[in-house]
């Protein structure tokens, strides 16, 4: 029986699917193939080349790039060689944190994009475990200690004609239980946590993965999530690769707004068959969808509504679509999806049949809109010590709101704070044990031994089971927003809610720590708030101007209260009683937020301490305060 790792995967597909794409990457103007058996060829190349250069087992090298084939091609390289990957966001632009992640998992190598390079060579000197820069693309100069991919390529092809049977005693070495990855956490509160994640935590990952969602051949994936981490590893790579199906890249871009710009473009030329998606991108989505649709006319645009409200009620939570009264509103939905949805759809390449939904927790309404339309966005929960999936909504079996059900040959349990069981329906953490379980931190056995408890992960997870064996995730308990009597509720789905309802709100973070209300940190549509000011004729710069901005931000939040038309969905006492309105987003580049996208909550809290201190004084509950007024005069600048 082969072995379940990493490198017989690729070496069962390469036998079994030869000759179909493994990687689309955009070459010029037009996307070129690399079949499976060229892909084979090529990691063989890369890890003999390794391997010249001195790479022994246990090993670990990282890697630093962005999406491309040669990001594949160098992983699996490096663990065809028995070595371990340590792959690094390219996101990771202090050079602290760089050289924290390189020095701690003690990398002998670095391969890098070109546009990477600089990072490796600023912080060199400081390394002296790092005795080699593998750089993908050749800048024309090099210190001694730096390689192109040509050149090691090349020493691979030298390497196998002389040790072509060692080769194979090495990479067929490799054992299930052997690290393949070390991936370090974000780091928002402390020095991050280096996951080791095993070639048997993978390939039970990928087979439970593909337990729920079975991957035909003739699918395509244009793989937008960063590649470093193991949402894309798992469900985007390997699981592709264990079924012969094929993944693209997105170009990259000189900024990386060029990059996103590229995302759209890449859609429609590789007409995918499902993405990955973040709540980030997929309000982004819908808020194109709704621009292109409101360009088109208030007619148009009051039709779409109409169509969108039909749709809801033909699906309600997906496990109860078209059932009983629901069945009335078939015959409409078939001639909107003939007139609306499916023009819509054709803007996704024509062939985009679901997304699936991973990081943050998607809202609702969110799921809703793109289910809809005729793409559903199937919300799944995991998390990267899990290698990630847990559970998953899948087109045979899905239900809105919940994070789906729990992939084959994984146990689960929901605990109280002693760690005794709940029944269905009660809150508490998440607990579970499979295959796909992380083998502990690297370095770190304190924070192993709180993780892991007799082989069981504590997630740090709220959640709970449903009767259908639905998995509801509520947030991470360090996130929960605590009223000053003691009763805790977590903030991400109400969060979700208002930006993916707003054409004003980009960003919310909910606040109370104990307190005698809710506060809120604002980031507003600076260009949606500047169309709603003209539109009446009104000035950032008067206050007049001023207060209908900040009124029309309470607006839209007060849709979700007593008397507005999203009411009940959310508790009251959860709902902001007070707004700070920020001039600066959170993005990555002011780490607020993580290279997943999700928000860095402690670090928001500390960088705006002074305007979270003053929302709790009376005159703060006025929205049109001093503060926010001297904010929206400068939404111009």
């Amino acid at each position: 029986m082969a072995k379940r790792t990493l490198p017989y995967l690729l070496a069962e597909s390469a036998v079994k699917y030869p000759d179909n794409i493994l990687l689309w990457e955009k070459i010029g103007d037009r996307y070129e193939g690399t079949t499976y058996s060229e892909a084979r060829q090529q990691v063989h190349l890369f890890a003999a080349g390794l391997l010249s250069l001195g790479i022994q087992k246990g090993d670990r090298i990282a890697l630093i790039s962005e999406g491309r084939n040669a990001w594949v091609i160098a992983e699996l390289g490096i663990l065809f060689t028995g070595a371990i990957n340590v792959p690094i966001s390219v996101k990771v632009d202090e050079l602290a944190d760089l050289k924290f992640r390189i020095s701690h998992s003690g990398c002998r190598m670095a391969v890098v994009s070109g546009s990477q390079a600089a990072k490796i060579k600023a912080i060199k000197n400081d390394l002296p475990v790092l005795e080699k820069i593998i750089v993908f693309d050749d800048s024309g100069s090099r210190s001694p200690d730096e390689i192109t991919l040509q050149n090691l390529l090349q020493k691979g092809k030298d390497y196998l004609e002389h040790h072509a049977g060692l080769f194979e005693e090495t990479w067929q070495g490799v054992e299930e239980n052997d690290p393949a990855n070390i991936c370090y956490t974000s780091g928002t509160t402390a020095d991050p946590k280096g996951i080791i994640l095993t070639h048997r935590n993978y390939t039970a990952n990928v087979e439970q993965a593909c337990s729920l969602l079975p991957i035909p051949e003739w699918y395509l994936s244009l793989l937008i999530l960063p590649w470093d981490h193991s949402f894309a590893h798992t469900a985007g790579i390997y699981t592709l690769m264990k079924n012969g199906a094929s993944m693209a890249s997105v170009p990259i871009g000189k900024t990386a707004i060029e990059t996103l710009k590229n995302i759209p473009i890449s859609i429609k030329e590789t007409r995918p068959v499902f993405l990955l998606s973040v709540p980030s991108l997929a309000q982004n989505f819908r808020k194109n969808i709704e621009k292109g649709i409101r360009q088109k006319g208030s007619k148009v645009e009051a039709l779409f509504n109409k169509a969108l409200k039909a749709a809801y009620s033909y699906n309600g939570l997906g496990l109860d679509r078209g059932r009983g009264w629901r069945a009335v509103y078939k015959p409409l939905l078939l001639l909107y999806d003939k007139i609306l949805f499916k023009k819509v759809r054709e803007n996704f390449g024509g062939r985009l049949e679901f997304f699936i939904g991973g990081g943050a927790l998607l809202d609702i309404e969110l799921q809703r809109f793109f289910y809809a339309i005729g793409i559903p966005m199937f919300q799944g929960y995991g998390l990267s010590e899990a290698a990630p999936i847990i559970s998953a909504n899948v087109p045979k079996r899905h239900k809105l709101g919940s994070s789906g059900t729990i992939v084959a040959n994984l146990e689960v349990r929901i605990c109280d704070e002693k760690g005794s069981d709940l029944p269905v329906g009660e809150k508490g953490e998440i607990v579970v044990r499979g295959e796909n379980v992380m083998a502990g931190y690297w370095k770190n056995e304190k924070a192993t031994g709180e993780a892991l408890r007799e082989g069981w992960l504590y997630t740090g997870d709220l959640g709970y089971l449903d009767k259908d064996g639905f998995l509801y995730v509520l947030g991470r308990f360090k996130s929960l927003l605590i009223s000053n009597d003691g009763e805790k509720y977590s903030p991400e789905g109400i969060e979700e809610a208002i930006c993916s309802s707003s054409r004003l709100i980009d960003q919310i973070m909910l606040y109370n720590n104990q307190s005698p209300y809710t506060a809120a940190l604002v980031a507003p549509n600076k260009e949606a708030l500047l169309r709603h000011l003209k539109a009446m004729n009104l000035s950032p710069q008067s206050e007049l101007g001023q207060r209908e901005a900040l009124k029309a931000i309470e607006q839209e939040i007060g849709r979700f209260r007593e008397g507005g038309e999203e009411a009940g969905l959310f508790p009251g006492k959860w709902l902001p009683a007070a707004v700070a309105v920020l001039g600066e987003g959170f993005t990555e580049q002011n780490h607020l937020l993580n290279s997943t996208l999700k928000m860095v909550r402690g670090k928001i809290i500390e960088a705006y301490k002074p305007r979270l201190d003053y929302l709790f004084t009376p005159e703060a509950k006025d929205i049109c305060n001093k503060q926010n007024m001297t904010i929206i005069s400068r939404l111009e600048e």
